[in-house]
């Protein structure tokens, strides 16, 4: 094992003490290495969030925000004060299942030069699965998902800060273009499978789903005027539009109708920001992108639940 740090695990939280908690205890063995170093930032947490951290893990970098900032906010918080090779970018509510991840990691990375993000196998659910073996092999892909990946911290500085502005959801995303364009790669890594312990089918009823809704639309048509050839962009925002009508709003869901509503207000009202912070993909990089693999969001098998 390294005496310096190679890595840092970074978790951005907000009045989940007991989910958090959890996740430490899963991990407790890697924060207690050596080579890693911890970093929480508890975004105005009143659920003493604080004092439990100072209390149990004294040994974990706290940092605060005053008021609550927003995830994309802290995250970008957490990586500019990253000083190790490595940053592994973790949910409050997810946990490896791998035992030893860190090693497979390093030796991707050093095989794999032009990896500036690896992308991690993930279950989404509120138990473990029965079964983790799997026969995938690792591959580039378009992008990851936030609740855990690992960042080669020299292609984070190689490209804009997390946009804050987004609030919640479409960082990913953003990021993915904006190595796409650095020439950097993401690789999914099906070696280490983390634990999302999320209930996806329950989001709908929750009573945030329609800001949740309206985030992930207007951080979707976002991307489009940040990112896409210009003359993509109108057939792209009227499929979006469509297949929401199609699939929600015709079906009944009048929440998705205020949602889609808002989402459209946001975005003319974003239009100064897109403008000032657009990287455009030509068509020639826009076709090479579509090209690759799609971002690897759930794994599963077949009758893997309890």
């Amino acid at each position: 094992m390294m005496t310096e740090a190679s890595f840092s695990i970074l978790i951005t939280t907000k009045n989940r003490k007991n989910v958090l908690a959890f996740t430490l205890d899963k991990i407790k063995h890697l924060l207690e290495r050596k080579d890693v170093i911890c970093i929480i930032c508890d975004d105005g947490s009143t659920d003493g969030t604080t004092s439990f951290l100072q209390a149990n893990y004294p040994f974990i970098q706290l940092i605060q925000n005053a008021k609550s900032e927003g995830l994309i906010f802290s995250r970008n918080r957490l990586l500019n004060l990253t000083k190790t090779e490595f940053a592994v970018s973790i949910d409050d509510d997810a946990h490896f299942i791998t035992e030893r991840p860190l090693e497979s990691i390093k030796v991707h990375f050093d095989e794999n030069v032009n990896c500036g993000l690896i992308a991690l196998r993930i279950f989404w659910g509120l138990d473990e699965p029965i079964k983790t073996e799997c026969c995938e092999k690792s591959h580039q892909v378009q992008g990851f998902i936030g609740c855990a990946h690992i960042w080669r911290m020299c292609a984070w500085r190689d490209i804009p800060n997390y946009p804050a502005w987004f609030v919640f959801y479409g960082e990913e995303e953003f990021a993915s273009y904006q190595l796409f364009k650095k020439n950097w790669e993401i690789h999914y890594f099906p070696e280490v499978l983390v634990h999302h312990r999320v209930d996806v089918k329950a989001r709908r009823n929750n009573p945030d789903y329609i800001l949740r809704l309206r985030r992930s639309l207007r951080a979707g048509w976002y991307l489009f005027f940040l990112f896409y050839p210009i003359a993509i962009i109108p057939k792209k925002i009227a499929y979006s539009l469509w297949m929401q009508f199609k699939l929600k709003v015709f079906k009944g869901d009048l929440k998705a109708l205020q949602a889609i509503c808002l989402a459209l207000m946001d975005l003319v009202g974003s239009i100064p920001k897109i403008v000032i912070n657009s990287n455009r993909l030509t068509q020639e990089e826009y076709e090479a992108y579509q090209k690759l693999p799609e971002t690897k969001i759930y794994w599963q098998l077949e009758n893997n639940q309890k």
